[in-house]
């Protein structure tokens, strides 16, 4: 190692040492590899966010949703119950109401359970989103944490190598640190996208199990009440 950049190297591990925040003294000391898990950690919060909110949107209650078109069924009444999914414009209605298009068109019950379960393929992507990339992300940010691992300890090594007796315990010390706060934020943000990776998938799981379960249980309510429907 060149002995300027080797006491370039000691004079930015003083500063970070001199920092009084913990998390900015660690990313100072995890070197170039930090700068790309930050990134890579900034793109998962922001999809995390992102999901949240969409979702929230898109989530509605199935039991207040079933209760308000079922009975409209009951009735005959399918115009009202079409009007009804209009209004509340999210995947679970958007399902239901390309069965009861059917319906209103006299279409056979084949044809409306086609629709509905052509409505859930339709409608699951905008559930799923960017979700999938976060299993992806947790996975990247534990490689580039090993990866800053490695350069930290094979900079470490060769610094010894090179440096003079005074200076080799000082830069073995700083190339571990740096490796060890690599692999400890890599892991950091791998486990924050993992974990919001298996609550999504949760969370969509459930709503397509309810667009599934709504689609069946209207599709029964139809072929019993056929008669009773308006024109």
């Amino acid at each position: 190692m060149d002995p300027k950049a080797a006491a370039s190297a000691v004079e930015i591990a003083n500063k970070c040492a001199d920092s009084s925040n913990f998390i900015m003294q660690s990313f100072c000391e995890g070197g170039a590899a930090m700068y790309v898990i930050a990134a890579v950690g900034l793109i998962t919060a922001f999809l995390v966010v992102e999901r949240l909110f969409t979702l929230s949107r898109l989530m509605v209650s199935k039991s207040s949703v079933n209760e308000n078109i079922f009975s409209m069924i009951l009735r005959g009444d399918v115009r009202q119950a079409i009007a009804f999914c209009d209004r509340k414009s999210v995947p679970l209605t958007a399902t239901l109401k390309a069965g009861l298009v059917q319906v209103l068109n006299k279409r056979p019950d084949e044809e409306v359970q086609v629709a509905m379960d052509a409505a859930v393929l339709r409608e699951t992507p905008k559930l799923e989103g960017w979700v999938s990339f976060l299993a992806v992300f947790g996975n990247v940010s534990v490689l580039i944490g090993l990866l800053g691992t490695i350069s930290g300890l094979i900079e470490s090594f060769r610094g010894v190598a090179q440096a003079d007796a005074a200076k080799k315990a000082e830069l073995l010390s700083n190339g571990i640190s740096e490796a060890l706060h690599c692999t400890a934020f890599g892991l950091l943000v791998a486990i924050v996208a993992i974990v919001a990776y298996g609550f999504f998938q949760l969370r969509i799981g459930r709503a397509l199990t309810d667009m599934q379960e709504s689609s069946m249980t209207l599709m029964n309510l139809v072929c019993s009440n056929r008669d009773k429907i308006k024109d």
